[in-house]
């Protein structure tokens, strides 16, 4: 139902999407480092829960709208690409915050394990990088000569909460780990955060000239 290269095409873009610090690689960080790794993990699967469930809502949403329009394509195709550009641009200009995250004081207080996931279910299901991303770069990804486009979406979306929980399962290791390393060199953190970002940049004004040829 999808083919191989759109999924490894949209799994790319979703792990670059990731892998650029934002709100949930942030609030993990924060996690891991003010209450300790195990918290830190539960959030991580509670975040990727709430992201899918953004999936589900964008499949619903626009699967219908893109099947029959093409106009519609095209404009979730520019504002995709106009996204991406400004993604990068954040990450570029705020590459210092991981700086800040890694600043913070530990105070390891276990949470209970239902009320920890719930917090991490919130802010996958409200983080806005997410959200959009999937609304306005999702749909590209589909065929719909190839069957069902929700089902497609569906299947595609399932990238986002698998890479998310590997990246930001990384990130809440080495939260903990790496933290002298890095405080010893803070421009190794705005290294990740300002060449992701370029990255991006590019991806978007090459998105911009690309897509579905109807």
């Amino acid at each position: 139902m999808v083919s191989g290269a759109h999924f490894a095409a949209f799994a790319a873009l979703t792990f670059l999407m990731v892998v650029v610090p934002g709100p949930s690689v942030l609030f993990t960080i924060s996690r891991a480092l003010t209450v300790g790794r195990r918290d830190a993990l539960l959030t991580v699967v509670g975040n990727s829960v709430g992201v899918y469930a953004q999936v589900v809502a964008v499949a619903f949403g626009l699967g219908t709208l893109v099947t029959t329009s093409a106009a519609v394509f095209t404009a979730i195709k520019v504002a995709g690409a106009l996204y991406l550009v400004y993604l990068g641009i954040q990450a570029v200009r705020h590459r210092r915050k991981l700086t800040d995250a890694m600043a913070a004081q530990v105070r390891a207080t276990p949470g209970r394990v239902l009320s920890v996931l719930r917090v991490g279910f919130v802010v996958g299901f409200a983080n806005p990088k997410s959200i959009v991303f999937l609304a306005a770069l999702l749909p590209q990804f589909v065929d719909p000569a190839a069957g069902s486009v929700p089902a497609q979406m569906l299947v595609l979306g399932l990238c986002l909460p698998a890479i998310a929980l590997a990246t930001d399962s990384a990130w809440a290791l080495v939260a903990g780990t790496a933290r002298a390393w890095f405080a010893r060199s803070p421009k190794r953190l705005e290294l990740v955060g300002g060449t992701g970002g370029l990255v991006m940049i590019g991806l978007g004004t090459g998105l911009a000239f690309t897509g579905r040829g109807d």
